[in-house]
């Protein structure tokens, strides 16, 4: 249902998390969402973690939305339940302390539009598409479809939660709802790019990097900028600063 991997690579750690069902798209099904929690803690406690790659099983979907026939079936008690899952599952990406990657392999669809929407970088490949189907369903797009305005503005994301119209990768990286696209062939190649440069960075940095990059888009701008302060002098009490910073000068005196 998902897999969770890990690569050691030269800077860190890196763990993949990978829905797998491709036979059905990857669905958002309650065991699957459950399972996907699991695996990043998991994934949290490992010693040495820098990176989090998320994809979907097989070359068709990332995820292919919310299991229909659960959604066929719930009612106003078991709708709150399961609508919990699905952000919970979400909830998971910005609640990881390192920086998810979703690596976007195909449909990218309702709920998982959601959950890649709550990761830190999304490449996807040229033919992906992107939609959020739920008022066809009856049903608003709700949770972390919150996070789409911030992504692409207010009006593109109402475009997208009421009109339920799909739209695809070139269109998708304009909106700035993914950050890069690329060929099915170069798809892994620009997630490790993508990887290899979070690597390059000090990791107490990234973490710190990642708190504010949330803090922002949740906070007021007050509150944001002293936090942003109090992160950046609390990052000298290593002496890890003044050694990058000296390597940098040095470098650039070669």
């Amino acid at each position: 249902m998902v897999r969770l991997d890990y690569e050691q690579r030269r800077d860190g750690l890196v763990a993949r998390v990978t829905l797998d069902n491709p036979k059905k798209l990857n669905i958002f099904t309650r065991e699957a969402m459950a399972a996907l929690v699991r695996a990043m803690r998991e994934a949290e406690l490992k010693d040495g973690l820098r990176a989090v790659v998320l994809t979907g099983a097989g070359d068709k979907a990332f995820v292919g939305g919310a299991d229909l026939d659960a959604l066929g079936s719930l009612d106003p008690v078991s709708a709150r339940e399961f609508i919990g899952q699905v952000h919970e599952a979400c909830a998971a990406m910005r609640e990881c302390p390192v920086p998810v990657v979703a690596r976007i392999n195909g449909f990218c669809i309702g709920a998982g539009l959601e959950l890649a929407a709550a990761c830190d970088l999304r490449i996807a490949v040229d033919t992906a598409v992107f939609s959020m189907p739920e008022v066809r369903l009856g049903i608003p797009s709700v949770v972390e479809a919150a996070l789409l305005p911030r992504l692409v503005g207010a009006g593109r994301a109402r475009w997208l939660v009421m009109t339920g119209e799909a739209i695809r990768a070139p269109e998708a990286l304009a909106w700035g709802l993914v950050e890069k696209i690329t060929s099915a062939a170069h798809l892994d190649t620009a997630v490790n790019a993508a990887v290899d440069a979070i690597l390059a960075g000090s990791d107490e940095a990234i973490r710190a990097q990642k708190r504010l990059c949330k803090m922002w888009e949740e906070a007021p701008l007050e509150a944001s900028i002293r936090a942003s302060v109090d992160e950046f002098a609390r990052a000298y009490e290593s002496k890890e600063p003044g050694q990058r910073i000296a390597a940098f000068r040095k470098a650039r005196r070669k």
